[in-house]
């Protein structure tokens, strides 16, 4: 199984961008699903994760009120509606998930997807 974002792309400082992911197949049956992101010589930064089931929601200080995290389950699918987007937020954005622990921390997630970039110019 293989999460697949996508959604990624150039978009000018102030505008707005909706990434999606949803595994390739079955997953965990009680789980969370997260964003991650990383920019180029920077380490890999939490930004939003989500109870699948409960549809709680935590942003990284970062993004709060800006960004927002949603899941459809029927569709096993989460998404990140970014606005207001800064230069500073251009990242390769990775979605995550992990089977009912609730934390920010990237190594608490075993399932990856490969990653979609997000590239905001001034």
């Amino acid at each position: 199984v293989q999460l697949q974002a996508c959604g990624g792309g150039l978009v000018q400082a102030g505008d707005s961008l909706r990434l999606s992911c949803a595994p390739s197949g079955p997953t965990f049956g009680s789980y969370v699903r997260a964003w991650f992101r990383q920019a180029p010589g920077k380490e890999r930064e939490f930004v939003a994760r989500v109870g699948m089931n409960s549809g709680r929601a935590v942003y990284g200080d970062s993004v709060k009120g800006r960004f927002t995290i949603s899941r459809d389950k029927a569709k096993n699918a989460v998404y990140l509606q970014m606005n207001s987007l800064k230069r500073e937020d251009t990242a390769v954005y990775y979605c995550a998930e992990g089977n009912n622990i609730w934390s920010g921390d990237a190594r608490d997630y075993p399932l990856w997807g490969q990653g979609t970039l997000v590239t905001v110019s001034s």
